[in-house]
């Protein structure tokens, strides 16, 4: 049987929250126990690198895919069992995604919205039925949930947007979704 493996989208900073670190190390020792593979940006900053740096350490097998122009920008991680460049965002995105069963979203920024609207919006025109799961670490994805409310409210996406992913406050709550 294929290893399941789980695609983590999240800052290549820290955010000002140390909530934010420490539960990006949590996902990555819960990734581990429960024998799954890390998909993720290979970036070895940031909360990606402390999500890789955790699942590796607690033995989880890691396939990080990374466009050469954020190579040095992003500290690209070589030590992952995986470790794939690629020319743009866009291929990037794509390899990820095709590479996993799952997908998590921690706080992020621009690049962490970008990855979740794509692959919320190929759920919504049923491209796939992965799931997605928003970890809510000390509300910070409030103010997206308010701006999809706001999206519904104005006619521009239908309520059942919002059953493409789930919400989950921790790490703990989210891999109980799906591991």
């Amino acid at each position: 049987m294929q290893q399941s493996s789980i695609c983590v989208f999240c800052g290549a900073s820290d955010g000002i929250d140390g909530a934010y670190g420490a539960a990006a190390d949590t996902l990555g020792r819960l990734i581990a126990s429960h024998k799954m593979r890390l998909v993720y940006g290979a970036g070895d900053v940031g909360l990606m690198g402390r999500v890789a740096r955790a699942a590796q350490k607690d033995g989880a097998a890691t396939f990080g895919v990374i466009p050469q122009h954020l190579v040095n920008w992003e500290v690209g991680k070589t030590d992952l069992t995986s470790y794939i460049v690629t020319e743009n965002m866009h291929e990037r995105k794509k390899v990820m995604f095709m590479n996993s069963d799952v997908i998590a979203l921690l706080p992020g920024g621009a690049g962490s919205l970008d990855e979740f609207f794509e692959v919320l919006t190929w759920a919504q025109l049923g491209l796939h039925n992965k799931p997605i799961v928003l970890i809510n670490i000390n509300s910070y994805w409030d103010p997206l949930l308010a701006l999809l409310d706001h999206v519904i409210a104005q006619g521009f996406a239908k309520e059942n947007i919002k059953d493409f992913f789930q919400i989950a406050a921790t790490p703990e709550e989210a891999m109980s979704n799906f591991a």
